[in-house]
């Protein structure tokens, strides 16, 4: 089965093709970055506009590198929640009309099951059961992944999400947008020891997060050197937030699959990208005698593939759509 599908959640324009499923035939990723960079964030109304200029010529270049043309898909797949409304709706309505005027199925997607399907791109022999832990800039989520769609979530952040606050300390730090990388970058050359900073804890839920206070007491640093005109420790700073933000996600994802009895764990998102993050991870898993799935830096970040690939999965369970399909700016999982 081919299925093309299209990512326009936030400011990533996606296109991938794929054939049942794990096998990408191609996959185009258009970054806004650049036009949003000045702004310190997304500005929706911008990522929609470039959306609609760029959807139609990055399918034709999917499909020309695919070596196939549109009378040969199968379905249209589309992300459809939860996302920037503008941008969804992009992309949701792209789809429609291409499922329409081709007479082939459309199937929606849920984002964050599009980000657990990046690991079976990644990963040939991974099944279901297992625990993934999605982390991006809109979720931090501990995710239990029954069946290829059927999940629930057991333990989630209570205020903001891991990716968001790796973008203001970023951006506080004069790093630019986005900041993930850059921080990133910075903090290989730090002291993790070198600013104490508060590690959440969620009394009557062990497996919920919280990271605002962290992002608090980092920006409460950085603004108390700034007024002060003490000399900032940069790389210092970085490397001790990415300990902390670490240090949250880690123990709670063992103590996840030691609870739902788990030994395969799955990580997903943008910030699973974190070098810091993934060392710890990986550190835990041997210790805790688990095998634990990374997939690759590109395919952390928001992309078609993930979705295509999902798409599959959802085809196979019966998830269709008609041209009433809508998007959704939250959707739950």
């Amino acid at each position: 089965m081919i299925i093309l599908a299209i990512e326009t959640s936030c400011d990533e324009t996606a296109v991938a093709i794929s054939r049942n499923g794990r096998e990408i035939l191609s996959s185009e990723v258009l970054s806004q970055a650049d036009l949003h960079a000045i702004y310190g964030g997304v500005v929706p109304e911008i990522a929609s506009r470039n959306h609609i200029q760029v959807i139609t010529k990055l399918v034709d270049t999917a499909l020309e590198k695919a070596g196939i043309t549109k009378n040969d898909l199968d379905a249209i797949a589309v992300t459809y929640a939860p996302g920037l409304i503008g941008a969804l709706l992009v992309g949701v309505n792209f789809a429609k009309s291409a499922a329409y005027v081709l007479g082939i199925p459309l199937i929606p997607v849920h984002h964050v099951h599009g980000h657990i399907a990046a690991n079976y791109i990644a990963y040939p022999e991974l099944t279901p059961p297992f625990l993934c832990l999605v982390v991006s800039g809109g979720h931090s989520q501990l995710v239990d992944v029954r069946d290829y769609t059927d999940m629930s979530i057991i333990g989630t952040t209570r205020d903001d999400a891991a990716g968001e606050c790796f973008d203001k300390v970023a951006r506080v730090l004069g790093l630019g947008y986005p900041g993930g990388k850059a921080l990133d970058d910075l903090a290989r050359d730090g002291n993790d020891k070198a600013y104490p900073l508060p590690r959440s804890v969620v009394s009557d839920s062990p497996l919920d997060m919280s990271f605002s206070g962290l992002k608090t007491a980092v920006l409460n640093i950085i603004h108390n050197a700034e007024q002060k005109g003490e000399t900032l420790d940069h790389p210092g700073l970085a490397a001790s937030f990415a300990a902390a933000v670490s240090d949250t996600l880690v123990p709670r994802t063992m103590l996840a699959a030691k609870t739902l009895g788990y030994d395969h764990i799955a990580v997903a998102g943008g910030v699973a990208a974190n070098s810091r993050i993934r060392r710890d991870m990986e550190r835990a898993a041997k210790d805790g005698g688990y095998t634990l799935y990374l997939p690759p830096l590109h395919l952390c970040g928001d992309n078609a593939a993930m979705i295509a690939c999902q798409a599959f999965f959802e085809q196979k369970a019966g998830v269709l759509d008609h041209l009433d399909l809508n998007a959704y700016a939250t959707m739950p999982i």
